[in-house]
């Protein structure tokens, strides 16, 4: 993601900071600093929002070794204002799997509560509740409660929550995958509609996370029927056939030549009928910028790319191009190089197969064949 930094690797996963968080920890001290003017009322103030936050980097680590148990890797962990971010590679298709790995976030944070209570039990020193609030009593208590509510606000039945994905994963148990997921977003949009209104008469933050529950679940349900749609039809059937390769030793001024005379963006560069590289539309424009048009395709282009076979399902190339960050799979059939699949051209493809689905609809409804009996 960008605009994040590193912040170190756990369990061969790498967990980054995004920039806006810091904006965030800057709000909290300047909240405090204008409450108090105290120094030390200010630093235990972001001491309790970066805890919190840590319960949140283990609630990802949760849904991360879950999915590590199905033999799914999670590309990365990255801390945001409005929580964290763990990228699974894939979702289980197994719907009792997606199940636990949904559910081991959350567990976390109960596991994260009781134990916090247990030690507030054991030492005697827990609060009155009434007493309590994010900026008031004992530091360990709050942390609990708020680990309680991570657990209630993370099992709400709306995509992105892990409770949406329950939710979908139950209901796939029993019907198909696919309808599983257009009733799970439906229902989370509707959440996003309630917490919209109410938002109007309470708090206004509620309209931010309404934005946030539909978006999200209008991407999950988008998403699961372009699966659905793909799967089953080989990447040779859309495959961009018509493109442009370059050589290592072309200048970038031949790749601008070809930029500017049709919409290829990345461009595949060959040696001796070999895939050697991609050079694409970012690389080329930082290149520009730094050094001109003169330098040669072989110090810009990615020599790690991704590549996949024209007999694959369309279904699997969608996912690499999630998972890689890129914008351009160089097709290949039997070691050479036979066309390019990209996002648009997929989306374009699901477009055109959506209206010939629709004009045969209608054709056997305007002229069905005669059933002979």
């Amino acid at each position: 993601m960008k605009w994040s930094w590193r912040l170190g690797k756990f369990a061969g996963i790498g967990v980054y900071v995004h920039a806006t968080f810091f904006l965030m920890i800057g709000w909290v001290a300047l909240s405090h600093w204008m409450q108090g003017h105290s120094l030390a009322a200010t630093l235990v103030g972001v001491g309790f929002i970066l805890a919190i936050f840590g319960c949140v980097v283990l609630h990802e680590f949760g849904h991360a070794l879950a999915a590590k148990r199905y033999g799914i890797k999670t590309r990365d962990i990255t801390l945001l204002p409005i929580g964290g971010v763990a990228r699974l590679e894939r979702m289980p298709e197994d719907p009792i799997q997606e199940l636990w790995v949904a559910l081991a976030g959350p567990a976390v944070n109960v596991v994260i509560a009781v134990s916090l209570y247990l030690w507030l039990y054991a030492t005697a020193s827990l609060e009155p509740f009434p007493n309590l609030s994010l900026t008031a009593g004992p530091f360990i208590q709050r942390l609990m409660l708020v680990n309680v509510f991570l657990v209630l606000f993370n099992m709400l039945p709306a995509f992105p929550m892990d409770g949406g994905r329950v939710l979908r994963a139950l209901l796939a148990t029993r019907i198909e995958y696919t309808r599983a997921t257009t009733i799970a977003a439906n229902v989370g949009q509707a959440m996003a509609l309630l917490f919209g209104f109410l938002g109007f008469f309470t708090n206004p933050f509620l309209l931010f996370i309404a934005l946030f529950v539909w978006i999200g679940a209008e991407q999950e349900a988008s998403m699961t029927q372009m699966k659905s749609a793909l799967g089953g039809i080989p990447v040779a059937r859309a495959m961009i056939t018509d493109f442009h390769t370059l050589s290592p030793e072309d200048s970038l001024d031949r790749a601008i030549e070809l930029i500017l005379s049709g919409s290829q963006q990345d461009f595949p560069v060959e040696e001796n009928g070999q895939v050697v590289g991609v050079l694409t539309r970012s690389d080329l424009l930082l290149a520009l910028a730094k050094e001109g048009k003169g330098l040669p395709v072989r110090a810009v282009m990615q020599r790690d790319f991704q590549v996949i076979d024209s007999s694959e399902m369309l279904e699997a190339g969608l996912m690499r191009l999630q998972t890689c960050q890129c914008h351009t799979l160089a097709v290949t059939n039997k070691g050479r190089l036979v066309g390019l699949v990209t996002m648009d051209n997929l989306g374009e493809f699901m477009m055109i197969q959506s209206a010939l689905n629709a004009s045969q609809g209608k054709s056997l409804k305007l002229d069905p064949r005669p059933v002979q009996g």
